[in-house]
């Protein structure tokens, strides 16, 4: 490997053209690291929180945006097995994925799906182990059960319309406009709302309410969230892009028996990671390399190009994914 390698930063926080193009040195892995030569990175909302000082990266993090990545490995760290150099990898990243050179914790690494390339896979990571972990995990959806899922257009909505729809949930979904709606129904949802001219609590509960609902909007959704939810209805929150507070009724908590829970992934131990990467190497791997379900690509950016990638992303005119070209 080369001593330096290009990468965009986050020269201050702001907007979009606050990320800059800069050269920085090529990481070396800790023990039980890999290090990554990048070929492509995933654009996702952390990243854009991120550069405007929302959501700032954890202790020892690098402080460069980009939370997956996919690649070739390119080193191995000391207490590595099963990962080798050239080995082609997808991985959720701590942060560095707009580099062409990343280091990660081996055990956060899976293997690029047989038939995919590496420009789909580097969508991956973020999105199913963020939709496995609250959608399977925390709200314990089941086959026949009615999911909700706000922003199906959105990389986090297709990847949950499709995993839900493939594990024998009834699928409904939200999102803003005709297109994205029938987008939506494309990838298996049952009902898709234009939430711009409908009123989703309406609707789902005329379908019986949902069972567990995926949230990411947050503010007055919360409320409304619970009106929507079945009895024992669990509500998984997973960001609040209208707002983090609401009133709540509690009442309806108690007497209807619904949970409200969430979590976000990045602060998590390196072990609850290694932990979802395996169960999603178990069960939605094989999905993947079967065709049942596969990545949303909206459009592809190359890294110096980071902020017209951020622009299209806070647009949300995007329907899928958005990638990084590094090499």
């Amino acid at each position: 490997m080369k001593d330096t390698m290009r990468a965009v930063e986050i020269s201050e926080h702001g907007a979009p053209d606050v990320l800059k193009a800069t050269t920085r040195p090529v990481p070396v892995p800790a023990y039980g690291q890999v290090v990554i030569r990048v070929a492509f990175a995933g654009v996702n909302r952390p990243d854009a929180l991120q550069r405007a000082g929302l959501y700032n990266p954890p202790p020892g993090a690098s402080d460069l945006p980009g939370l997956e990545a996919s690649g070739e490995v390119a080193a191995v760290g000391e207490g590595v097995a099963g990962l080798s150099v050239g080995d082609a990898v997808c991985a959720l990243l701590p942060g560095g994925g707009y580099a062409e050179y990343v280091a990660t914790p081996a055990a956060h690494c899976l293997p690029v799906p047989s038939g995919m390339g590496l420009r789909e896979a580097a969508c991956l990571p973020e999105t199913f182990f963020t939709v496995w972990s609250n959608v399977f995990g925390r709200g314990g959806l089941k086959a026949g059960e009615r999911f909700l899922v706000h922003g199906g257009s959105s990389g986090i909505g297709t990847t949950a319309v499709q995993l839900a729809r493939a594990f024998g949930a009834r699928v409904f979904t939200t999102a803003g406009s005709d297109a994205k709606c029938e987008a939506c129904r494309a990838l298996g949802a049952e009902i898709a709302i234009n939430y711009r001219t409908e009123d989703f609590v309406k609707e789902v509960r005329a379908a019986g309410g949902a069972d567990v609902i995926l949230d990411m909007v947050g503010g007055d959704y919360i409320a409304r969230n619970l009106k929507a939810l079945a009895d024992d209805g669990r509500l998984v929150q997973i960001a609040f892009l209208g707002g983090m507070k609401a009133e709540v009724n509690f009442t309806q908590l108690m007497t209807r028996r619904l949970t409200m829970t969430g979590s976000t992934l990045r602060p998590q131990s390196d072990l609850a990671k290694a932990r979802i990467a395996q169960e999603l190497r178990e069960a939605v791997w094989p999905l993947l390399e079967a065709g049942t379900v596969a990545p949303v690509m909206d459009r592809e950016f190359a890294l110096e190009d980071a902020a017209a990638a951020h622009a299209r992303m806070e647009s949300s005119d995007h329907i899928g994914k958005i990638v990084l070209r590094i090499t």
